[in-house]
């Protein structure tokens, strides 16, 4: 069991802290000397204070189209840890379902500081969830603090960013955008699975076991749990102890059982088998 700490990373919209992470970018040295550089999911707390760009990721095989071998695509998903009153982001295009948008329409649009007619405004609150697939125009707005669950990518196709002078990518971000069968934003239920990362929210009242799948013992079967909120303590077989509070997390290796005792809500977080 590792107890991983935040690697910070300040932002001109607020900060991200990456709870978990291989990723060249930011790895945590613990998780990369325990598990290696192959581990495929990436874990942020993301404080929001004001809106992020308009962006959109590539999927597997757009990135190694665009970015070459190596390059995996990006799909993630956001638990809201808090909101403020009014609080909202980008979810996809308006009215998409109903109207296919042209590259040459939004490029327009883009170019002319109209892209805002475009797009799919939510509200949110705390404890909903979003699932964000590859090729969803997607923007987190101001006052929201989310925990995101990733594939172990870090690559962005900005394609708006509400009049502030950074690079944008709009040739790449238009030709990536797919947004079939989008899962509307709702409260947070027991469980969540896709093809890359699953998900289970479990309230603790006193003690919780598990025993961590071995399966084949890759970087993949590694879990995570993520403290949403609450405190206690979480004991291995051989002993080891850590004290655990809103926002930690735990790495738990192949085969490893674990105890959490206290009272706190947790995120189990683990790889999907169909990428291993």
């Amino acid at each position: 069991m590792i107890k991983l700490n935040p690697i910070k990373s300040e932002k001109i919209w607020g900060y991200e802290n990456w709870i978990a992470s291989v990723h060249p970018a930011a790895p945590h040295k613990e998780l990369l000397e325990s598990c290696g550089s192959d581990y495929p999911l990436l874990v942020k707390v993301i404080q929001a204070n004001d809106s992020l760009s308009v962006q959109v990721h590539p999927d597997d095989k757009d990135a190694f189209r665009l970015e070459g071998n190596g390059n995996r695509g990006k799909t993630e998903c956001w638990y809201v840890l808090d909101a403020e009153p009014d609080s909202k982001l980008v979810f996809g295009l308006k009215n998409i379902t109903e109207k296919k948008y042209s590259k040459a329409e939004l490029a327009s649009a883009i170019q002319n500081n109209t892209l805002e007619n475009y797009l799919n405004f939510v509200a949110v609150k705390k404890g909903d969830f979003i699932f964000i697939p590859s090729g969803t125009v997607h923007a987190i707005g101001g006052g929201l603090r989310l925990l995101e669950v990733q594939q172990s990518c870090d690559l962005t196709y900005r394609l708006y960013d509400w009049g502030r002078p950074r690079e944008v990518h709009i040739e790449k971000g238009l030709d990536v955008i797919k947004e079939d069968h989008l899962i509307p934003v709702a409260p947070f239920e027991k469980t969540f699975e896709c093809d890359y990362f699953k998900l289970e929210k479990i309230s603790i009242s006193g003690g919780y076991s598990m025993l961590a799948s071995k399966g084949e013992c890759k970087a993949s079967d590694w879990q995570l749990i993520f403290v949403i909120d609450g405190e206690g303590t979480v004991n291995t077989g051989e002993g080891q102890s850590e004290v655990l509070k809103t926002e930690d997390i735990i790495a738990i290796s192949p085969g490893e059982k674990i105890t959490i005792e206290g009272k706190l809500n947790i995120m189990k977080i683990k790889c999907n088998q169909v990428n291993r």
